[in-house]
């Protein structure tokens, strides 16, 4: 998953304004990025919003996990409600949904709107958006800690209130074969739909949207140029409306829009209506997901997306309850729609030691994704690094990930990527299928040779998947 940077920075200006800073490459690799081509000036920000739960006065006390799915409860027209995936039992939040003067600043502030896609159960809901499919009573809250059923409606808390903001080189995605050299603005919200052991944004993901933002005080809702100098003292508040997201990816002359860093499935409503004013702006969507979302509401969705990264992060379903909390068939179902749909998508493999470092579970992911998806569709192997709950382990040893991508290319994937080493040749080029030269080169995030011309090699004209500026 898309790191959040570490630190906190104000955002400069685009180049050519007053107050163009810009950023030196050694000053962008020391916040994790790296300017991009055509656009160095374009640096990074990230807001990173305060801890905002006491200043809250958040309802209810300390949260407590039930199983999220009891027998059948008839729906309308007598059905049962769907179940969540076999072996998984989803959690959620008794009788934490925000009450009183919370409740009411929410709302005042338009972070609270009526979910999508969701079926009553007389004053119960249920969630139809991803497989934990969550059921909740009147005053629980969802899985994802973002939905809460409130009358007997189901609410979105994770709507215009992003916790943090980032202009990023597409390649940070990572997404290699997707308008090269570009600037994706991206956002998160607090929130996830699984519970991952290794999560690297887990101050995020697994946090309430109460707990990234403060509902108190004076409303704060930048224009683009305001997110330029937006003190610390305004992130915790501000408001970022689908609106206001495609202006400010315009003023920062961005090529797309990147949902990230968290689970942006957690936050569908405001991503969606989001994607749907940037589609109509000639802005690309681009979703950075682990994928673990139902096929209804990816297909509605699909209409306005122009790229994902997937997480595939194991090809066992065992593992992915023990890691992910979560099931392997939704995500190997989310790689077929986005093929059906025509949105283009590369995926991406952390191998974790002792988890997923097995060569015979690579060799079988590879051939599932060549026999179903085809040969052409990148796959990224991530170097793991201890994080959140599994700080015990050790980072992933090089030459494991060296033979990961020898058993994906003897697999038959043509674009095979190693990420987050340094000093490995070839690790995050792109090669030409035909004449095998090396059609795009890159060093961390920045693009340093580009030779495709209208989406081929300029070498010996074969064409290269993806989508490119010229094509």
């Amino acid at each position: 998953m898309d790191q959040v940077p570490s630190q906190d920075v104000i955002l400069p200006a685009p180049a050519g304004t007053p107050d163009d800073q810009g950023l030196t490459r050694r000053q962008a690799l020391g916040l994790g990025i790296v300017g991009f081509a055509g656009a160095a000036a374009l640096a990074s920000a990230c807001y990173r919003t305060l801890c905002a739960m006491r200043a809250n006065k958040v309802a209810g006390g300390a949260s407590s996990a039930a199983p999220g799915l009891p027998g059948a409860v008839p729906q309308p027209g007598g059905a049962a409600p769907a179940a969540a995936p076999a072996g998984k039992s989803a959690s959620v939040f008794k009788q934490d949904a925000p009450t009183g003067e919370l409740w009411e600043l929410w709302q005042k502030r338009g972070w609270a709107r009526e979910a999508k896609r969701y079926v009553t159960l007389g004053r119960n809901v249920q969630c139809q958006i991803c497989p934990n499919r969550c059921l909740l009573e009147p005053g629980d809250r969802s899985h994802c800690r973002n939905r809460v059923n409130k009358g007997g409606k189901l609410y979105t808390l994770a709507y215009g209130n992003p916790c943090a903001l980032h202009v990023d080189p597409i390649e940070k995605k990572p997404l290699f074969h997707f308008l090269p050299g570009s600037g994706a603005f991206s956002l998160a919200t607090a929130g996830c739909v699984l519970r991952c052991l290794n999560c690297q944004n887990w101050d995020i993901s697994q946090k309430k949207p109460e707990e990234t933002k403060l509902a108190t005080g004076e409303e704060i809702r930048p224009k683009p140029e305001g997110l330029v100098r937006l003190s610390d003292s305004g992130h915790a508040r501000y408001s970022l409306f689908p609106e206001d997201v495609v202006a400010a990816a315009e003023y920062f002359q961005c090529a797309s829009i990147a949902y990230t860093y968290s689970e942006p499935i957690a936050y569908y409503e405001y991503m969606y209506d989001t994607a749907r004013l940037a589609r109509a702006r000639k802005i690309r969507n681009v979703w950075i997901t682990c994928g673990f979302i139902n096929e209804e509401a990816l297909v509605d969705l699909c209409q306005y997306l122009d790229a994902a990264n997937v997480n595939l992060k194991s090809f066992s379903d065992d593992i992915y309850r023990t890691l992910n909390e979560g099931a392997l068939q939704p995500i190997l179902d989310t790689l077929k729609t986005l093929k059906k749909n025509g949105v283009w998508f590369e995926v991406t493999n952390l191998v974790v030691p002792t988890y997923t470092d097995k060569p015979d579970m690579m060799r079988r992911m590879c051939d599932w994704l060549v026999k179903n998806i085809g040969p052409d569709y990148p796959l990224h192997f991530s170097r793991f690094h201890p994080m959140y709950k599994l700080t015990h382990l050790s980072p992933t040893p090089l030459d494991i990930l060296l033979e990961a991508r020898d058993i994906a290319r003897n697999a038959g994937l043509r674009h095979v990527y190693i990420g987050n080493v340094r000093g490995v040749e070839g690790a995050e080029a792109t090669f030409c299928p035909g004449c095998k030269k090396a059609v795009i080169e890159r060093d961390v995030f920045s693009v340093t040779a580009l030779r495709v011309k209208h989406g081929k090699c300029e070498s010996c004209g074969k064409a290269i998947p993806g989508v490119w500026q010229d094509a």
